[in-house]
């Protein structure tokens, strides 16, 4: 990504002033860090390490290991920072129906303490990561100004979290801002976590040798956002004094793609044939879930840099030179009965 200039250019948060990323060690947070890193700012991190890796955090960046939920306990993390960005969450829309308490507890609760400790230390602006899991079953292409209906825990606990972004934030003079990206793919995006990220999950697959998994008939529609693009989003929604109190989907809205097709462009791209194992569908996944980009384009001037295959390319470059891993279940299910998947269940991965 190009360097827009230096931070008094764009007229917001001072140069020298530390810039607090939550999530600093996972896939959104560690690139947003070093896109601010690259435009000059300091940047202080934390996370609590459940799903990062010390390896993303990118060089200059000043790191603690604390969990949001803890944020109110160190008071020292806020010193000197004018602006927050909100990355961290427990981003399980499909487990969290059988891990409600873990999602709820790392993405509502981390977000509310996250306000709570921004406001006490005077925090000027809060950048907030939402999900468009708020939406739900509603109508796509999902707009702004729709109410939204979300259907997973997960969701639940997003839209949660957005309603008390803007409650706090609003009650007590801090300026905000809430993105919604959609499916985001890049290199560092976990590809051994079973429950998550369905494009890294059907790459770690095809490169270990295994045919990629699809939950249902696979006529499931998405689009999907490279990593910078929403870098560049958030980045905006962070710096530029003039877009306060918006909330801004953040992803393409064109694209649009089949659960199915993606496991088929992906094994083109790898080079193998694709004859996926179809499980049964998932309880309360939506069946399709596109977003307007419109307000991006106009507020941020979005557009999409990098498309569907090139963007998966280098995944599947990135994920190749890593070296392609066994999943790891590292996370406990907290319900388990007739309705959870058996890939989960017993281990199938």
């Amino acid at each position: 990504m190009t360097n827009a200039g230096s931070p008094d250019e764009e007229g917001f948060a001072a140069m020298g002033k530390p810039v607090l990323i939550t999530g600093v060690a996972g896939f959104l947070g560690s690139h947003l860090a070093d896109d601010m890193l690259n435009r000059g700012y300091s940047v202080r991190g934390i996370d609590n390490m459940i799903d990062g890796f010390k390896e993303n955090i990118p060089a200059g960046v000043e790191f603690h290991e604390v969990d949001c939920r803890d944020a109110l306990g160190h008071p020292e993390l806020f010193e000197g920072v004018e602006l927050v960005y909100h990355c961290a969450a427990a981003p399980y829309e499909g487990l969290s129906v059988f891990s409600p308490f873990l999602v709820h507890e790392h993405t509502t609760s981390a977000t509310v303490a996250m306000l709570s400790a921004s406001v006490r230390a005077g925090v000027e602006r809060f950048v907030h990561c939402s999900s468009m899991s708020r939406y739900g079953e509603l109508v796509p292409p999902f707009t702004e100004d729709m109410t939204p209906v979300p259907l997973t825990p997960y969701g639940i606990a997003k839209y949660a979290a957005d309603l008390q972004v803007r409650a706090i934030a609003q009650v007590h003079g801090m300026q905000h801002n809430i993105a919604v990206p959609h499916n985001i793919i890049g290199p560092r995006q976990r590809f051994d976590d079973p429950y998550r990220n369905v494009a890294a999950i059907m790459i770690n697959r095809v490169l270990r040798g295994l045919p990629p998994i699809i939950y249902g008939d696979g006529s499931q529609t998405r689009c999907f956002s490279f990593v910078s693009d929403v870098v560049a989003c958030l980045t905006k929604l962070g710096i530029d004094p003039d877009i306060t109190g918006e909330i801004i989907n953040v992803g393409p809205d064109e694209g649009e793609v089949t659960v199915l097709r993606l496991a088929q462009e992906i094994c083109s791209i790898v080079g193998v044939d694709c004859d996926p194992i179809f499980m049964p569908a998932r309880p309360l996944e939506v069946h399709h879930a596109t977003c307007s980009s419109d307000k991006a384009r106009r507020l941020l001037g979005y557009r999409t840099e990098v498309g569907l295959r090139d963007g998966l390319t280098e995944m599947v470059e990135w994920i190749r030179q890593t070296g392609p891993r066994e999943f790891d279940y590292n996370l406990e299910l907290e319900i388990v009965n007739e309705l959870t998947p058996r890939t989960w269940s017993s281990r199938l991965m």
